[in-house]
């Protein structure tokens, strides 16, 4: 299917417009193709879209049908994805959205329940013949979206079975998918055009032909109660592992404190504050919210930053952003990034403004060297970065070679790319090290499912194709990732296997959320054993904002890493230096030239690995197998496994004749120790349980 497509009628939103040869973003207009009428009523099914603002498939529906409904469901599905602040910022932009729809004489629909009961029933009742749908990358959206589709089929109308017509705002005039170089810096040489943002043209958006009940928006309480109501009984103490701060949780383990745990949320009310002429609308005020309108006036202050205003709202953002820029640019994504990854206002329609105002600094011209200023910068690389990995997973899904199951999950708006293998039995998760991602174990996925496991592999934020967003990141955050997708994908827990900082990071989840796993097994893992110690190191996001060395440093070790590449890999793999080949090398080079990259080479120089293992593994060591290849030219081996002997007591030791990477380089071995181990803890959890 092309980026966006309306089969039985051509649409506005196909339209783009042309770029320079320099590829500097100059937009100049081109004529929408005109529209054929259509017979019924059209539903648009809103869900990460919440604006009539660039809006391609409202467009087209106001255009060509007679009659539109226009819904919103509350999908627990979709609705357990979300912090408690982007459910607040949710509701305001639902209130806003339908203010929007009645100035223009339609409504928003609102419904609770599973998205294919209320449409079905929604469809039926209004005698759909369409259904417009924002296409998703997300696994379990696509699986909702499906299901949807496949209920309308048994809906039967006088013009026959409604269809669902997938849309999306294409943020570049590009017509194959299929062959989306790999790489950023090839699809850079592209020099796509860039398309400009539509405004809803109609004054007025055609009524429904019938009665409807719209129904109610929710307080903010009753949207929590309505989630809490239809969690599954087996995970509803799981649902608090998410609301909780792994610092938080960490700092009390260190202090050894009693005290109850605290909630993440700063709000315990339900209702959103009212904060006159503020951007920032809810309860916790860090990010915008609120209308399409509030967003834009919010952006145009936000480029602005260096100009200085009289203006209280605007004084507002510019406080918002010295304290949100822990590293450059990395304030964007901080303030805009919830109300992009809801849509309330599109990636174009960033990337438009912030062009126009570059222009407007430069008397219309645009440099060849860069932006005139930061703020503008990091406006436009966030959402060409955002674009880029969104078209890189719909790429991905296209061509999947059927090897793998390649899916991607959206946390906390970043697309995560993982899989997983296997029908039945125990569930393993697999986590890569430092620079690798989920397919460097892809000779471990198979052979552990095919032994009767259930397996998933993660590319964590930051490596191979998942996304690389402008954020500081920690050892917390990652192990925060690897909570939520414990808690939101594998929905059980888990025997959780990571090699190198992948093992340390497993050790950090083993030690927080120990409910959230059965075993946990350190390949080679990072961290040191600290006898005897006296105090926890814990570091907060202040401590690891971007230095004038970590910059510079991350720039060379890039250089450095990308002419060295093929000789680094080789000496990880010293018994079967041939399993370091092309693929891998390539796989890791392509990374290297993603957007986004450099800085998370910048985390490296403020890791905080200085939390012992020995501390981290202190209440599940009879759950600890340590698999370590002895001829490690990372680490000292001999000396790493003797303190984990001395100071870990009941810890599992397998020492192997291998490098940095035992799992790829003796994959069999590997799988064979890992799948005994795993039978093993299996068996103790069963003769543990009551009859």
């Amino acid at each position: 299917m092309a980026l966006l497509t309306f089969p039985r009628f051509p649409s506005h939103c196909n339209f783009s417009h042309s770029v320079s040869p320099t590829h500097r973003h100059r937009y100049r207009s081109m004529k929408p193709p005109a529209t054929v009428a259509a017979t019924g009523t059209a539903i648009v099914w809103f869900k990460t879209d919440l604006r009539t603002d660039d809006h391609p498939a409202l467009l087209a529906a106001a255009s060509s049908f007679p009659s539109l409904v226009p819904v919103y469901v509350f999908d627990c599905r979709i609705l357990s994805r979300f912090s408690d602040e982007t459910l607040e910022l949710l509701l305001l932009a639902l209130q806003e959205l339908r203010n929007s729809l009645k100035d223009r004489g339609s409504d928003l629909f609102v419904r609770f329940g599973n998205a294919e009961n209320v449409i079905h029933q929604l469809a039926r009742e209004v005698e759909a013949t369409c259904v417009f749908a924002e296409k998703e990358v997300d696994y379990d959206l696509r699986l909702v979206i499906d299901v949807v589709k496949e209920r309308l089929s048994s809906v039967t109308v006088a013009q026959g079975t409604p269809r669902i017509e997938l849309w999306q705002t294409p943020f570049y005039d590009i017509k194959d998918l299929k062959n989306l170089p790999a790489s950023y810096n090839e699809f850079k040489k592209l020099r796509l055009p860039v398309t400009a943002p539509l405004q809803l043209s109609v004054s007025t958006l055609p009524a429904a032909e019938i009665e409807l009940n719209w129904g109610v928006l929710p307080s903010y309480d009753d949207l929590k109660g309505f989630m809490t109501s239809n969690k599954r009984k087996s995970r509803e103490n799981w649902s608090l592992t998410k609301e909780t701060s792994a610092e938080t949780i960490l700092r009390r383990k260190v202090l050894k404190s009693g005290d109850s745990i605290e909630r993440s949320s700063s709000f315990e009310q339900a209702q959103s504050r009212e904060r006159n002429g503020s951007v920032f609308v809810t309860q916790k005020g860090n990010i915008v919210g609120g209308s399409t309108n509030n967003i834009l006036n919010a952006l145009a202050a936000y480029l602005r930053y260096l100009e200085g205003t009289a203006r209280d709202d605007w004084q507002e953002v510019h406080e918002k952003v010295r304290a949100s820029e822990s590293r450059n640019g990395a304030s964007f994504i901080r303030l805009f990034g919830p109300a992009l990854s809801l849509g309330i206002i599109s990636r174009r329609r960033v990337h438009y403004e912030a062009i126009k105002y570059e222009k407007e600094r430069n008397a219309g011209f645009l440099s060849p060297f860069g932006y005139s200023a930061a703020t503008i910068a990091a406006a436009v690389d966030a959402v060409c970065s955002m674009e880029w990995y969104w078209l890189l997973a719909l790429s991905n899904q296209i061509n999947n070679d059927g090897v793998y199951t390649t899916r991607i999950w959206k946390w906390k708006g970043f697309l995560i790319e993982y899989t997983v293998a296997g029908e039945d039995g125990p569930a393993i998760l697999l986590v890569h090290g430092f620079g690798a991602f989920w397919k460097h174990y892809r000779d471990n996925i198979h052979g552990l499912a095919e032994s009767g496991n259930r397996v998933w592999a993660i590319s964590i934020l930051g490596f191979g194709k998942s996304e690389k967003p402008n954020v500081v990141y920690t050892e917390l955050l990652w192990a925060e990732l690897l909570r939520d997708f414990i808690v939101d994908i594998v929905g059980e827990p888990v025997h959780l296997v990571g090699n190198s900082i992948g093992g340390y990071l497993v050790a950090i989840v083993a030690r927080i959320w120990s409910d959230l796993i059965k075993s946990i097994v350190l390949i080679n893992s990072a961290g040191n054993v600290i006898p005897r110690y006296s105090f926890i190191p814990l570091s907060t996001i202040q401590d690891r904002q971007t230095s004038g060395s970590s910059w510079l440093g991350s720039r060379i070790l890039l250089l450095y890493l990308r002419l060295r590449i093929q000789e680094l890999l080789k000496k990880c793999y010293p018994i079967r230096v041939e399993r370091a080949d092309d693929w891998l090398i390539n796989e890791m080079l392509r990374a290297s030239y993603d957007p986004g990259v450099l800085v998370v080479l910048e985390s490296i120089f403020s890791f905080n690995l200085s939390i012992p293992i020995n501390f981290l593994l202190e209440d599940v060591k009879e759950k600890v197998l340590i698999i370590q290849g002895m001829k490690d030219p990372i680490s000292d081996s001999n000396s790493n496994v003797a303190m984990l002997k001395e100071y870990c007591d009941g810890v599992i030791i397998k020492e192997l004749d291998a490098g940095h990477c035992p799992h790829d380089e003796m994959p069999e071995q590997v799988n064979a120790i890992i799948c005994e181990w795993i039978l093993g803890v299996e068996s103790n959890i069963l003769a543990d349980c009551p009859v």
